[in-house]
């Protein structure tokens, strides 16, 4: 898409040693929606289809005033032969990173700062060699120098910047393996590499270290959604590389990374928006992005063209199991995610020309419709025989139970609005998302066999079970997601979607 093609791609920040970027403390399956206030700081990367490399390559390079002079430790230990070999090793980095220049005069600025800091850290090195700060620092200077290469630049190549910048981090990493920022941004040049190979051997391979150097960060640093995010999209990629009976589980994988990422901060909009649009790999695995006839198609069509799917007509394996989930649902809970990040960000280009696109799959005026199993209302202990499996829906004010009884009819007018006895409104189960505190999955002998559901209210608890496990997790997460626009005071915003 054109407007998706021109969304900024600013590149991450870099991380600096020691500072960790923030996060909700949340990390129990009950998560607490009252956090979802808390403020957050994020910086963010887009790539033409989906938003990429999420987060900071947060922060380093330490303060050029906080280096050592040249002069300093002059007594080191180190024998005059290993200070040679060193110095040696450091050549051909140097060399990359003099022969930089910038596109204009603020890049060429830039670039003579870079070099500044490099010559500081080859020195550092020549006298420790085993000072993987001074590695990990240098590696950013080099991925900020990968950054600087002018777009026709042949010498030196951004990938001969960004392959040295991944041999430093390699080297930090192994003289300190708990350096999860350095594994994160090694994550990150790996990645940059990869994009330059398309979508070949090469990149597969690429990929798969990048998944694995984000696993090892996440593993070490588990609060951080930027990270976790930053995974999804890097198995997201892989999954549009590798042969099509692997696509399925790879973009599982990616999903349940999206989604730890909101749970872990639940107005990280970019991974909300990336969860929309890995939820359709799993409807379109195998169908080509071209030559699609049918008029019914075109939704998958537009999710071509805006979500980079892979155009893989081999017609092998990839088939999602539809008694786990039904095309129409995941088409649902896809456009509930974009239409949650356009909430959150309304200024945002890509996320609103994704929603005029989707806004057709939303159970309009709802945000979400389904069956989910009840007790009687003010009854939660009941018998298991008396809790009945009814409709729901949920909006930008409330979960909302339909009964469709005797007693009360409902029935959808030609505006598409449910009529209701007014005399019975109190049979029917309501929850006002400004009431809700939290919201968690359960499991209790008090309730049916199945995915349990626990609201707890300003009221007390509301306990429902949902037909599947994949149908909670929608829940779950529609649910989070509208009362995180509540508390960031973007109720508007979504009513205006839903009710348009």
């Amino acid at each position: 898409m054109s407007e998706t093609s021109q969304e900024s791609e600013a590149k991450p920040e870099l991380k600096k040693t020691g500072m960790d970027p923030k996060a909700v403390k949340d990390k129990a399956s009950s998560i607490r929606l009252s956090e979802a206030a808390k403020p957050a700081s994020i910086s963010h990367i887009a790539r033409p289809e989906v938003l990429k490399e999420e987060g900071n390559r947060t922060s380093t390079i330490r303060r050029l005033s906080d280096l050592k002079s040249d002069d300093d430790d002059a007594g080191s230990p180190n024998s005059q032969e290993s200070t040679q070999q060193q110095s040696y090793q450091n050549n051909a980095a140097i060399e990359l990173i003099n022969s930089v220049t910038g596109a204009d005069e603020e890049g060429r600025s830039r670039q003579r700062v870079l070099v500044y800091a490099a010559r500081r850290y080859a020195s550092a090195l020549e006298r420790n060699p085993e000072d993987y700060d001074a590695l990990y620092n240098w590696a950013l200077v080099l991925q900020e120098s990968a950054d600087n290469v002018s777009p026709d630049s042949t010498s030196p190549s951004k990938d001969s910047l960004l392959e040295e910048a991944c041999n430093k981090y390699d080297e930090a990493t192994r003289l300190c393996p708990t350096f999860h920022d350095a594994f994160y941004n090694w994550a990150i040049a790996i990645s940059d590499r990869a994009k330059m190979r398309g979508r070949t051997k090469e990149a597969e391979e690429l990929w798969e270290q990048a998944t694995k150097n984000y696993e090892k960060a996440v593993k070490l640093n588990w609060n951080s959604p930027q990270a976790l995010n930053n995974w999804g999209l890097a198995l997201q990629e892989l999954s549009a590389i590798v042969p099509a009976r692997e696509k399925q589980k790879i973009v599982r994988a990616a999903i349940s990374k999206f989604r730890a990422a909101i749970q872990l901060q639940f107005d990280f909009h970019r991974a909300i928006y990336n969860l929309g649009t890995v939820l359709v790999s799993l409807l379109v695995p195998t169908r080509s992005c071209t030559g699609l006839r049918d008029p019914n198609l075109t939704y998958n069509s537009f999710l071509c063209e805006l979500y980079g799917l892979a155009e893989d007509t081999t017609g092998t394996g990839g088939s999602t199991n539809p008694k786990e989930v039904s095309s129409n649902e995941l088409y649902n809970q896809s456009a509930i995610y974009i239409a949650a990040a356009h909430a959150l960000k309304p200024n945002y280009s890509v996320y609103s020309s994704a929603l005029k696109l989707v806004r057709s799959m939303l159970p309009l005026p709802h945000l979400k419709e389904g069956n989910m199993t009840a007790p009687p209302v003010g009854n939660a202990i009941a018998p298991h025989r008396d809790w009945k499996r009814t409709e729901f829906f949920l909006n930008h004010e409330a979960l909302q139970q339909v009964i469709k009884a005797e007693q009360k009819q409902a029935s959808r007018s030609l505006s598409g609005t449910i009529a209701e006895v007014t005399n019975e409104e109190n049979s029917a189960i309501r929850v006002e998302i400004p009431d809700i505190v939290s919201v968690s999955s359960c499991a209790d002998l008090t309730l049916p066999p199945g995915a349990g559901l626990c609201i707890d209210t300003t009221h007390g608890p509301i306990f429902l079970v949902a037909d599947s496990w994949e149908s909670l997790d929608g829940w779950l997460d529609a649910i989070r997601l509208v009362y995180t626009i509540y508390a960031r005071g973007k109720t508007d915003v979504l009513a205006g979607i839903i009710t348009g």
